[in-house]
This record gives C-alpha cells, structure tokens and sequence, in this order.
C-alpha cells in the first residue's frame, strides 16, 4: 500500500457511516515495515489452517493496534518511554471460548458490520475493541489488514485488521464477563529473546509464545505476532526448543 492505492473513505462504524478509511499516509517510520507486510504476505505464510474452501466458519475479526508508547492508557501498561507498543486484552475466565488467554481485542461479525468480503471485518474490529475495552475508535487509523486465517478449536474464520494509534484514548475492560483487563505490550518485550518460547498443549499443540506484562500469550495471538515480527524484520534469534507446557484447560 502507499499513497497512489490509499482508500480515501471517511468513517469508522456502521453501514450508514460509510466505508472504513485505509491508508497508511503519515505512519511513523517504525510501523512502515508492518504497512510492506501487509500488502505481500500470503495466508499459507502466516498459518497453516486457511479458511474453508466451503466457505464455512464464522467470520470474525481482531484489531492489531500499534501504539507509540508513553502509557496509551491501559490498566498494566507499562508507562512512560516504551517506545512502540502493542494493545492486548485478557479474555474473562468465565467465558466458553479461550478463556483467560490474552488476546488482540476482536470478535465475530454482526449483520450491521457489513460485507465480510469488504469493510465488514473493519468495522467488526473496530466495533468490537470499542465494546470491549472502552476504545474511541476515532483515533485509531486502519492502514491494513492481513489475509484471514482459521482457527479449528472454534470455528472462526479471522481477519486481523491493522490499526495505527494516531490518538490514544483510554482503555480498560468494559464488561469484566467478557474482559479481565487491558493492557499494552512494548515491541521490544515481544522481540526480546528472553521473553519467547515455545506453548506445549497436552493435545499435541506446538506454537510461539511470549511471556510478556505478566502474561503468558500463545494461541492464535502468539502465532499473528510471531509472524508480524518475522516479516516485518523485527525478529531476533530465539531459542525454540524452550518450551512452555499448557494444561488441558488452556
């Protein structure tokens, strides 16, 4: 994507507002790589489950939100001169599917949301991180997004959608029965070596995990992050034979 492709559109929610903008004009240099990943990489390149050829499974979509750091506002970020960050939220406990696990803020699309072929999954991201952790979506530019993938444990069928966030707002769980807390994750805690891993689950399970702001992240989160550091050249050599097991309830 770049200047000559931008999507010049207006809004951020709802059919009757229009389409979703996506552009990158006026992205930091850090966040350019992300904006190239995009707009090459392929879904057999970010997982090996793709969509059903059927057609089948639930369309659903996450927000991946970068921020520039400095304390964006969620209930354990980690302050001041973090540089570049990311947005993640805990999953309740009590909920059926992945509870407890960190994840990006996201969910299934609804009717109003539109066409999942078009902005739908835009706004479905948008829509759902504003419900979840008190985001004001206004703030949040949409540069991209990547191609979908599929998770088999639930069903869905996952865009993640690319957001730079041009102006904080504060953030914290809105609904605890849905979200335990908020918080954002320096990049540079993401790429340390120090803090990945590899997530063992007694099903057979193998995938990346980081052991980041008192969190362990794996799953598909683990996996889409894993990938934006690798493509984007953010990735440092790490040791992948340290492993991580899960429980049967993970």
């Amino acid at each position: 994507m770049r200047e000559a492709q931008e999507k010049h559109r207006t809004s951020v929610a709802g059919p009757a507002a229009g389409p979703v903008a996506v552009t990158d004009r006026g992205l930091p240099d850090w966040l350019r790589p992300v904006a190239d990943v995009a707009s090459t990489v392929r879904a057999r390149q970010l997982s090996r489950f793709l969509p059903p050829s059927d057609g089948g499974g639930r369309q659903s979509a996450v927000l991946v939100l970068f921020g520039e750091g400095g304390g964006s506002g969620g209930n354990g970020g980690n302050g001041a001169g973090t540089g570049p960050e990311l947005l993640l939220m805990e999953r309740s406990s009590s909920l059926r599917s992945h509870a407890g696990q960190p994840s990006f803020p996201g969910g299934t699309l609804d009717p109003e949301d539109g066409d999942p072929e078009g902005d739908g999954p835009l706004r479905a991201a948008l829509r759902e991180a504003e419900e979840e952790t008190g985001l004001d979506p206004s703030g949040v530019q949409v540069f991209g997004r990547l191609p979908r993938v599929y998770i088999p444990v639930s069903g869905f069928v996952v865009t993640p959608v690319l957001g730079w966030w041009r102006e904080p707002s504060p953030v914290a769980p809105v609904d605890p029965a849905e979200t335990a807390r908020v918080f954002t994750v320096p990049v540079a805690d993401l790429a340390d070596p120090a803090n990945r891993a590899t997530a063992r689950h007694p099903s057979g399970y193998r995938g990346p995990c980081f052991l980041v702001s008192d969190a362990l992240v794996w799953g598909f989160t683990a996996g889409i992050i894993d990938r934006i550091l690798h493509f984007a050249g953010w990735e440092r050599p790490w040791d992948t034979d340290r492993s991580v097991p899960l429980d049967w309830r993970a």
